[in-house]
C-alpha cells in the first residue's frame, strides 16, 4: 500500500466524441478525464488471444502455436472476487463488512471490464525490464496491450484498480492517475465513504442509483480529432444489481441536452453495456449512437441517465 497519497457498481460506459480517455489533447480548456498520453504504450513482444477473464488483473491466454499460459497484469491489484477482500490494503477504505463488501462489488466490475474489452481479442503483451517475466506463482507478468490502449493503466485511471507497489518502469505515471482517481472517487476509491454509497441515489459526483446502474466508465477523449474518431468516444454502464434490468426506453443525455435512447435491451446482473457516439452495428454489449459529431466535451461534462418514465436514476459529471 501506498500511504500519504491523496488520491461506479453497475457500470455504464458511454465513450463518444468531445471528450474520453482516449489520450488526444483537449478540444476545450481545462484537463481531460482522460490521461493516456501520459503514459507511453509499450511496443508488444507477444500475440495472444484471451481465453478466459479470472478476474480484472488475471487473464488467460492462448499463444498462437496453441500452448496458453496464465497473465498477472503488470503494476495493478483489482479487488478480489473469489476471495475476500482485505479493505486495508486499499488506502482510505475503511476496515468494515461495509467496507469489503463494497470492494468486492468494484472487483465485479473490474472483473466484468475486462471480460467486455479483452476475452476473445487478439491483444499484444509487453514486459516491464525492470521486473522478472513471472511471479511467485509462475504466472506470466505483463502489460496488456488492446487498440492501441494499455489495458493496465486503464484500470487505474478508471478506478478499477489500485497501483500494486513494486518495481516496475511506469509506477510513477501509475500513481498518478491513481490520484486522481481517488481524487474524484471514481471506481473503487468511491468505497471510502461505503454509507454514502449506500444512502444516496443521485449525486453530481457519482453514487450508486437506486436501479443499480451505474458508470464504470467516460472515455470522452477520443485518440487524434474526436470528430473523425468518434467509436473511441463512449460511455459504459454496469449493472450491479442482483437482477436482470431491462433498459429499454432509458436514456443517456449530456449536460446541454443531447440523448440517446436505449431500445430492446436487457442488461443482466454484472452486465455492461458501451455507448458509442459513432455508427456501428448494434449487440447486446455494444450501441451505436449514430452521430457525426462528438458529444462529450473532454475537459468536464455530465451524463445523465433516465429510466423510461423519465425518472433521473443516476448522474455523474466529471
Amino acid at each position: 500500500m501506498r500511504w500519504g497519497v491523496f488520491g461506479v457498481v453497475v457500470v455504464l460506459v458511454v465513450a463518444t466524441g468531445c471528450s474520453g480517455f482516449a489520450g488526444s489533447p483537449s478540444q476545450s480548456a481545462g484537463t481531460a478525464v482522460d490521461s493516456q498520453p501520459a503514459v507511453n504504450v509499450p511496443e508488444s513482444t507477444v500475440t495472444v488471444t484471451v481465453t478466459a477473464v479470472v478476474d480484472g488483473d488475471t487473464i488467460q491466454v492462448a499463444y498462437e502455436n496453441g500452448t496458453s499460459d496464465t497473465v498477472r497484469l503488470v503494476g495493478v491489484d483489482t479487488p478480489e472476487v473469489h476471495t475476500e477482500n482485505d479493505p486495508a490494503e486499499f488506502e482510505g477504505v475503511p476496515e468494515t463488512d461495509d467496507g469489503a463488501s463494497c470492494l468486492r462489488g468494484t472487483g465485479t466490475n473490474a472483473s466484468s471490464l475486462a471480460k467486455q474489452r479483452l476475452l476473445g481479442e487478439t491483444v499484444g503483451l509487453a514486459f516491464d525490464p525492470n521486473l522478472n517475466r513471472r511471479g511467485y506463482y509462475d504466472r506470466l507478468l505483463a502489460y496488456v496491450v488492446n487498440d492501441e490502449t494499455l489495458f493496465n493503466y486503464r484500470l487505474v485511471e478508471t478506478g478499477h484498480a489500485r497501483v500494486y507497489d513494486s518495481e516496475f518502469e511506469r509506477a510513477e505515471l501509475f500513481y498518478a492517475a491513481e490520484d486522481a482517481a481517488r481524487s474524484d472517487r471514481r471506481g473503487l476509491w468511491r468505497c471510502t465513504d461505503p454509507g454514502e454509497v449506500i444512502r444516496t441515489a443521485i449525486a453530481d459526483g457519482g453514487t450508486e442509483s437506486a436501479s443499480g446502474v451505474e458508470i464504470a466508465e467516460i472515455h470522452a477523449d477520443a485518440a487524434g480529432n474526436d470528430n473523425e474518431n468518434l467509436n473511441d468516444e463512449y460511455v459504459t454502464l454496469t449493472n450491479t444489481g442482483d437482477a436482470t434490468l431491462d433498459l429499454s426506453g432509458w436514456t443517456v443525455s449530456d449536460a446541454v441536452g443531447h440523448q440517446y435512447m436505449f431500445t430492446n435491451l436487457t442488461l443482466d446482473s454484472n452486465g455492461l453495456v458501451t455507448l458509442y457516439t459513432g455508427s456501428g452495428t448494434d449487440t447486446e454489449t455494444e450501441r451505436y449512437w449514430g452521430r457525426n459529431g462528438a458529444v462529450w466535451n473532454n475537459d468536464d461534462d455530465t451524463v445523465i441517465v433516465k429510466n423510461a418514465s423519465g425518472a433521473t436514476v443516476f448522474r455523474q459529471s466529471y
